[in-house]
């Protein structure tokens, strides 16, 4: 896995960039609103293929999309890879498209096979590697205040699954989105931890339905081992009560975010009166809401690729490497 991956381009503030995007809820929703935010784009077109909905930008007419400089793929998993293969069929514009990219090791392959001209304008949303909490890992895992990283834990859950309209989305169903949770969002976290660490030597996939709501798994623990013996664990659920917990700990000092808040507690040889360990001082505390700093990795991330839009420039190829990288183990897990 490449470093520095995230890439900042100097965007012509006289260009705007057409864009199509292909859904309209949810994180389609969520997109739309970051791009009227964004001077340097414009939405011409909303597509879904069936929905009539009285608004002048909706379209049912997917060869509209075909005038926009860049096209955003934000819909179920399972017609990303339609949708890739529907657009780089006369399409010479940019893709964004949201993770994972794919759902069949087949569809893995097929872009993998793709020219390197079209991987370099295709973009995976992987938004994490354009977030604080990327820096945050990549400045500790080796700091003094921390040491050398022993495990790394992430605990990301709430209660959607206990929410009426969970019963009617596309989550719940587990005949095209068994894995849903692990596919959206345990990919975050496994693909941040192997950004910094690698490829795993070890890797186990708990999966169950705590709720008893709906047929696809409300609840995902991965447990992960890397070749010199760190460790990861990734616990997503929308059966619980929200919970956003962070914690990274190291031979010298322990990383915690927790109730919106960084803490750095160092050294490791603190002790009492007695001799006994003790918990280490806090050497560093910052404000740190979750919540807010996900919107601003979508937003970091929505720029770059919009940024490589209006430039025609070529993005990393490693960014759509490490996509499929990350993609394929997942759905090797789902085995």
């Amino acid at each position: 896995m490449a470093n520095g991956m995230h890439v900042t381009h100097v965007i012509d503030v006289q260009l705007k960039a057409k864009l199509g995007i292909i859904g309209y809820k949810n994180q389609a929703a969520r997109l739309i609103s970051l791009c009227d935010k964004i001077q340097n784009c414009k939405i011409e077109f909303i597509y879904h293929p069936t929905k009539l909905i009285d608004e002048k930008k909706f379209t049912n007419d997917f060869s509209k999309l075909r005038d926009c400089d860049a096209i955003i793929i934000a819909t179920p998993n399972h017609t990303h890879f339609g949708y890739i293969e529907k657009l780089l069929n006369g399409f010479d514009g940019y893709i964004f498209c949201e993770k994972p990219p794919v759902t069949s090791l087949d569809d893995i392959d097929s872009l993998d096979r793709l020219p390197l001209t079209a991987k370099e304008k295709i973009f995976f949303n992987f938004n994490y590697r354009f977030s604080r909490l990327n820096e945050m890992i990549k400045t500790h895992i080796k700091s003094t205040a921390v040491g050398n990283v022993i495990s790394i834990r992430f605990l990301m859950a709430h209660g959607f699954a206990f929410k009426q309209e969970y019963l009617s989305s596309w989550r719940s169903n587990g005949t095209k989105n068994l894995h849903n949770i692990l596919d959206t969002l345990s990919i975050h976290y496994l693909d941040l931890a192997n950004f910094h660490f690698g490829k795993p030597s070890r890797i186990t996939y708990y999966p169950s339905i705590m709720s008893k709501n709906g047929s696809s798994y409300d609840t995902s623990n991965l447990l992960i081992q890397y070749d010199d013996g760190k460790t990861v664990s990734i616990l997503n659920s929308y059966a619980s009560p929200l919970i956003n917990e962070i914690s990274v700990i190291g031979t010298n000092g322990v990383v915690m975010i927790r109730n919106n808040q960084i803490t750095i507690h160092s050294p490791r040889d603190t002790f009492n009166e007695k001799q006994f360990f003790i918990t280490p001082p806090i050497v560093f505390s910052q404000d740190y809401d979750i919540e807010n700093e996900y919107t601003k990795s979508l937003e970091n991330s929505l720029s770059y690729f919009i940024s490589s839009t209006i430039n025609k420039l070529p993005m990393d190829i490693q960014q759509f490497n490490t996509s499929l990288e990350t993609n394929r183990l997942i759905l090797q897990l789902h085995n």
